[in-house]
């Protein structure tokens, strides 16, 4: 979920700027999580024929319509009760 909610904040991100947007995932997982949210028609994936290569990350139409539930679960969160209560 922190990986679409850079992406729609950002609409279009160089995986560089995903790694430091998310420092507490290692580099191997960004890539799993990517190529995962990639298969499900959620993420596109662009790469620029270019030394070096530029890849870009963008969400889909399907990705975006995911914006208003994530953002009431974003609400939701806010909202919680503190632990223990």
């Amino acid at each position: 979920m922190i990986i679409l909610f850079h992406l729609f904040s950002q609409h279009l991100m160089r995986f560089s700027d995903l790694e430091r947007a998310i420092p507490a995932i290692s580099q191997k997982m960004l890539i799993q999580q990517l190529r995962k949210l990639e298969a499900d028609g959620i993420v596109r994936r662009i790469v620029h024929p270019q030394v070096p290569p530029k890849v870009e990350y963008c969400l889909t139409d399907w990705g975006k319509a995911l914006c208003p539930a994530l953002d009431a679960l974003l609400i939701w969160a806010e909202q919680a009760p503190p632990t223990g209560a």
